[in-house]
């Protein structure tokens, strides 16, 4: 399966049907259509009105699908300055205005303030970084009571995530594992 290059569609919402450029680039996988819908199946009844963190953003489907179909906000974090640009110029096309933070993951969370009920942590899988932010988004209060995370990572990975993250849904599709963790408050 391609999964770079090419373009990806919002499924869903006011934006259903819209298209993202998704350049050729090493380590640039957006989320699979088939994945993206049943995840979004999964967040509906918590997306209207959300405030959502897409870190790792690359193309952005994320986070835009999650306008599409309700989000009050969304902060959109990508490092890499082009991806980040590129992101800007699609929000501009289909006439959403969201912020794009051109940082790493870790330095957006050193400098956030307010905590998110949506987040989707999907990172470059050669980073392994899903532990390391996992922990700084629970340390770091940028998680409501009872948000909803999404993690995606290699099928046979297993991320080290805190223990108050329950595991909510799971799908594996191909080599990927798709799961949504609820935060709860005290783990017991």
């Amino acid at each position: 399966m391609n999964r770079g290059g090419g373009r990806v569609r919002i499924i869903a919402g006011r934006l259903r049907g819209s298209r993202i450029d998704v350049p050729m680039r090493a380590g640039l996988r957006p989320t699979p259509d088939r994945v993206r819908e049943t995840l979004f199946n999964w967040l509906a009844p918590v997306l209207d009105g959300a405030r959502v963190l897409d870190l790792f953003a690359g193309t952005g489907a994320l986070g835009i699908e999650a306008l599409s179909r309700g989000a009050a906000e969304v902060d959109f974090v990508e490092r890499e300055r082009d991806l980040a640009e590129a992101l800007r110029e699609t929000l501009a096309r289909l006439k959403q205005d969201a912020p794009v933070h051109a940082d790493a993951a870790a330095q957006f969370l050193a400098s956030a303030r307010r905590p998110y009920a949506v987040v989707f942590l999907d990172p470059p899988y050669a980073a392994n970084l899903w532990s390391e932010i996992a922990q700084r988004l629970e340390t770091g209060a940028f998680l409501v009571d009872g948000a909803l995370i999404y993690v995606e990572s290699p099928r046979a990975a297993t991320p080290d995530l805190p223990p108050n993250w329950r595991l909510q849904r799971e799908l594996l599709a191909g080599e990927v594992r798709a799961a949504l963790y609820r935060r709860v408050a005290h783990v017991g």
